[in-house]
């Protein structure tokens, strides 16, 4: 067991400075200037048009050369209700209770609308972050005192990952696609998962799986009569790029009753419905374990959508960024190209890419911007073309592709951190699952809510049954009722969470998607809060 001595860190890192300002002694240095603070709802993602709803009467008629008039209609019609208009709401309450706590029957917001742990109190995965310090400050390699604060093998890690980059230079530009010897490093970690061969050259490091999907969703739509099947409810980050790329999204119903399953007959249906209106459905998006949804998908059930995408010739965009959330012992992660080649079908019979974040998981990494995407079946001179969209960005961040690799090649048994990864690892999934069977059974408490069981991700999505009064007063404040009951249980309570209706759902019903992330001893007080808030609110609106 190693320790961490703070004074042994500040000396080592005093020492290193001391060190630097020498060798530099003759040059000069500039004033540093303070660090910008992003504001917290900063995000590569798009917004809700709904926050161009603040906007004041003299700014919109503006002689200035940007106007709503004038700018894309496509992000316009772009919304991405995650951090829309609840969010804008919380945030002002959250400013106003630092100078007015007393006005509030509530002492802080709690965010329970994105997936986003470490911004709950989430701690992330030592091991992870000593290699990512090593590598960042590599001067930290040469101290003798590195070895008493740092694992051995997250030492020995940082060494082989900085001996994969040109000049050991984190800082540095690197090849498109992402720093080879970490992508030989996930597609080892994917052969591992999967039990077949992953290449190295399909895998396409990116910030994140938000610009994968852009990338391909710029890739597969040339107008709007170029369609891509999506699941509803979905994550908002479809709908969004889709607008913005200028297609249509095709929408196919999961089935609530049944645990939010995924028919073939509803794909069959819509597919055909589209391409009577003229659409060219390109592609297939599939959300496993689903985002709001949960549910985590049988391998009878992958199995029939690979086949339903191999016989309409479809692109399958697999999301599988929960691969590691699943919560009840019943079911399992299986990706969709293990079940692909585990029927047969190799890279000339089925164009999939796969989708991996850094973000969710067990890692909860979402700042460091990390993931990847999986491309098979695709031509060469396609291919080639995936590779100039990845080459116009660059390449994405280094410390994501880090963090990347190791996910995907975490300690292995007699390594010096494999007890306390696996500690770690078990202990927050464990904490996940107890936290989404709390919620789940809180909510299924509730007078006219039924909510399924999240089987994995990340959420809750509950139905509402409100009534009549709450509805007719949701149109007369020309808002979704679902809109209403959350910005109401907003104000009463401090919790955030997302309308249904900023994910689609099946007509005439209402949801909020709720994540499980607030850390456990929080749970029991958000029950209450929310327990108490839907009583009075189902009293005041009752028929």
């Amino acid at each position: 067991m190693r320790r961490f001595v703070i004074g042994q860190a500040k000396n080592l890192i005093d020492q290193s400075r001391r060190r630097q300002l020498h060798h530099h002694k003759n040059l000069s240095f500039v004033s540093l200037i303070p660090p910008f603070s992003a504001p917290s709802d900063s995000s590569s993602r798009h917004l809700s048009s709904s926050s161009s709803s603040d906007m004041s009467a003299s700014d919109s008629s503006s002689s200035l050369p940007v106007t709503l008039d004038t700018i894309n209609p496509k992000v316009i019609k772009c919304e991405y209700a995650v951090r829309g208009e609840i969010v804008n709401i919380a945030q002002k309450l959250q400013e106003d209770l630092k100078t007015n706590k007393d006005a509030y029957p509530f002492d802080e917001i709690i965010y329970c609308n994105i997936g986003n742990p470490q911004s709950l109190g989430q701690q992330p995965i030592t091991f992870f972050r000593e290699v990512l310090a090593l590598c960042s400050y590599t001067a930290l390699l040469d101290e003798s005192a590195t070895h008493g604060l740092f694992s051995s093998d997250s030492i020995e890690r940082a060494w082989k990952i900085l001996d994969q980059i040109p000049g050991r230079a984190t800082g540095a530009y690197s090849h498109s696609q992402g720093i080879k010897g970490l992508r030989d490093a996930i597609a080892d970690g994917i052969e591992a998962r999967d039990g077949f061969p992953a290449d190295p050259n399909d895998i396409f490091m990116t910030d994140g799986a938000s610009p994968g999907v852009h990338m391909m969703m710029q890739l597969l739509i040339t107008s709007e009569k170029d369609g891509i099947l999506c699941p509803i409810p979905q994550y908002p980050l479809y709908s969004a790029s889709i607008a913005l790329h200028g297609g249509t999204l095709v929408p196919y119903y999961l089935d609530e009753a049944s645990g939010w399953g995924l028919e073939i007959s509803e794909l069959k249906k819509q597919l055909e419905d589209a391409r009577s209106k003229g659409i060219t459905v390109r592609a297939l998006a599939v959300i496993n374990p689903g985002n709001p949804t949960g549910q985590v998908l049988s391998e009878e059930n992958q199995r029939d959508v690979v086949n339903f995408c191999k016989q309409e010739g479809l692109v399958l965009l697999a999301d599988e960024v929960y691969q590691e959330n699943i919560y009840v012992p019943d079911k399992k992660f299986h990706s969709f190209k293990k079940v692909a080649r585990s029927m047969g079908y190799g890279e000339k019979d089925l164009a999939l890419v796969s989708f991996q974040s850094v973000s969710k998981g067990y890692y909860g990494e979402c700042g460091k911007r990390g993931g990847y995407m999986e491309v098979t079946g695709f031509t060469s001179d396609v291919r080639e073309q995936i590779y100039k969209m990845a080459s116009v960005n660059l390449c994405s961040n280094i410390s994501g592709q880090i963090l990347s690799s190791l996910i995907m090649s975490p300690p292995k048994p007699g390594d010096d951190s494999y007890e306390s990864y696996i500690a770690e690892k078990d202990g927050i999934l464990s904490s996940l699952a107890r936290r989404a069977k709390t919620l789940e059974e809180a909510l299924n408490k509730l007078e006219g809510v039924t909510c399924n069981r999240a089987e994995g991700a990340m959420y809750l999505f509950p139905c509402l049954h409100l009534p009549q009064k709450a509805i007719a007063a949701a149109e007369a404040e020309k808002t979704a009722p679902d809109n209403f009951y959350c910005k109401r249980l907003l104000k009463a309570t401090g919790i955030v969470v997302v309308p249904g209706s900023g994910f689609r759902q099946v007509p005439g019903t209402w949801h909020f998607r709720c994540t499980i992330l607030p850390q456990e001893d929080k749970i029991p007080a958000i029950v209450d809060r929310l327990t108490a808030f839907h009583q009075s609110f189902m009293d005041e609106f009752r028929d």
